[in-house]
């Protein structure tokens, strides 16, 4: 039997070696994967994003030995027919690989990965170049796959950046995607939001789920109003446990209704009368429209996804 440590490790030295073979791959939405999977010409694996990126099933003989053996040392070999499909996909981004869960994402605790990580990466990059100042620590609430944490670890070398969640299986990724990265000044810790640390943040970045799912995924089911819960949870703990000059940087999505925007209009009464000051934008007018066929999206409008900051003035 080998050890969680034993296929950690093997996981690792699976994702450096499709890096020095040129992997890449862009994760698309849930439901551009399965569209593109279901033509027939994709039913089957050809080469590496194919098993690794679409999640397609394959046969032993397209990959080199190394690569299918290192599989087997990880514990993501999925046996499909006489086929074989990988329990985990490797997505590209800024110049780094993550590993997350494979396609389609419907375990308790999958580890999701896709467009909204872009746009969480980009919303990170844009803060970090706006507010130069020295980051001492740091945290990502809810971290997945690592993602956030580790950008924001190898953009500030000199920071203490930990990696927030509940989910064992993201604390393991995020430590597997912190060592393919060279992100050292990163630790993956299990907490419910900020219970579990100590002390005051000079940044605390945030991607929590925000959708309404039926059969509450962790990587989903925001819980609340209109998935709304967890959100508004990340913004009432981390506003208490910034730095001076600390900010929040919450990624999130918010189903409107009426044309009106019930998330912002929680956020300005959360924090009004409160020494913060924020700023909030739409960053995409329209997300996971499917969503609004049916459940608890049937009287919205859209799903727009956004960025809300805070920061605590310096004393």
């Amino acid at each position: 039997m080998i050890s969680e440590k034993a296929q950690d490790q093997a996981l690792l030295h699976l994702a450096q070696a499709l890096r020095e073979r040129g992997y890449h791959f862009i994760t698309p939405t849930p439901l551009t994967h399965e569209r593109v999977n279901q033509r027939p010409e994709n039913a089957l694996a050809e080469d590496l994003p194919d098993v690794f990126g679409w999640s397609r099933p394959f046969q032993r003989e397209l990959l080199p030995p190394a690569i299918f053996s290192l599989m087997e040392q990880a514990g993501v070999l999925e046996a499909c027919g006489s086929r074989w499909r990988s329990r985990v996909r490797l997505s590209s981004l800024d110049g780094q690989l993550f590993v997350h869960s494979a396609f389609p994402t419907e375990a308790a605790d999958a580890v999701f990965f896709g467009p909204d990580t872009y746009r969480f990466a980009s919303a990170i990059q844009a803060h970090l170049n706006l507010h130069r100042g020295n980051i001492g620590r740091a945290v990502d609430i809810g971290c997945g796959s690592g993602a956030g944490a580790v950008l924001t670890a190898l953009a500030r070398p000199q920071a203490e950046v930990l990696a927030v969640d509940i989910n064992p299986a993201a604390l393991r990724l995020t430590q597997v995607n912190a060592a393919l990265a060279a992100a050292d000044n990163l630790q993956a810790r299990h907490s419910n939001l900020l219970d579990a640390v100590d002390g005051e943040f000079d940044l605390i970045l945030a991607n929590p789920p925000y959708l309404v799912d039926p059969t509450e995924r962790a990587y989903r089911h925001g819980g609340g109003p209109l998935g709304a819960g967890l959100s508004l949870a990340i913004l009432e703990s981390a506003i208490t446990r910034l730095a001076p000059c600390g900010s929040l940087l919450l990624y999130t999505g918010v189903a409107m209704v009426d044309n009106k925007d019930p998330f912002r209009q929680e956020v300005c009464q959360r924090l009004e009368g409160r020494p913060l000051e924020w700023r909030y934008r739409e960053v995409d007018p329209d997300v996971f429209g499917e969503e609004l066929l049916g459940g608890a999206y049937t009287r919205c409008d859209r799903i727009a996804a956004v960025v809300l900051e805070v920061t605590r003035p310096g004393s």
